[in-house]
């Protein structure tokens, strides 16, 4: 017996998403939910909120999918609301904070790590930031946006933006050379 795919096709299955279909959006959420967590998780520390911030984006998704264009990719689209329901997350709940003294007096944290650089090790540097640092050093180094988008993004100045971006570059420089690691030398070691 051979076995047909339902909604195999990308774009029949946002088709059939956009006019309320349940399975293609069960299917849809299945497709993308863990890439999509995994997003929402950089942005905010605490799993459980993630999830829920996770689930505010889906539900605009969906509200959302007859204005997708199928311009670029369908990934990329549900990425930025995502971003963007992150930092309305962390926005509400007041806890991006762009203030230089916070860089003083989270300073002094550390984070134990016995081996080389791995991705939950990479986040828990990101996670000691503090969250304005955190906020901007992902939207620049991961998101791919540019200050100028940023500092509209955040309602902060593109020196704000900078600023910050310099300040989460030094921390976890810091952090990795106290740690006696850098960048350069953990990818020699895994060559």
């Amino acid at each position: 017996m051979k076995i047909i795919s339902l909604y195999g096709n990308e774009n029949s299955l946002i088709k059939k998403s956009a006019k309320g279909d349940p399975q293609a959006q069960r299917l849809l959420y299945e497709r993308f939910s863990p890439k999509m967590l995994s997003v929402c998780r950089q942005y905010v520390k605490d799993l459980h909120f993630a999830e829920d911030v996770m689930v505010n984006g889906f539900i605009k998704v969906f509200k959302n999918l007859g204005s997708f264009q199928h311009k670029g990719s369908f990934e990329g689209w549900i990425r930025t609301i995502m971003v963007r329901e992150s930092i309305s997350f962390l926005r509400k709940r007041q806890f991006v904070v762009y203030d230089d003294e916070i860089f003083d007096a989270q300073h002094e944290q550390s984070i134990y790590n016995e081996g080389l650089l791995d991705v939950e090790y990479v986040q828990q540097l990101i996670d000691a930031l503090p969250e304005g640092y955190k906020t901007v050093f992902l939207l620049y180094a991961v998101e791919g946006y540019n200050h100028q988008e940023i500092a509209k993004m955040l309602e902060i100045t593109e020196g704000t933006s900078k600023s910050q971006l310099f300040k989460a570059r030094k921390m976890l420089q810091e952090n990795l050379s106290l740690k006696g690691m850098s960048p350069k030398s953990n990818s020699a070691s895994k060559k």
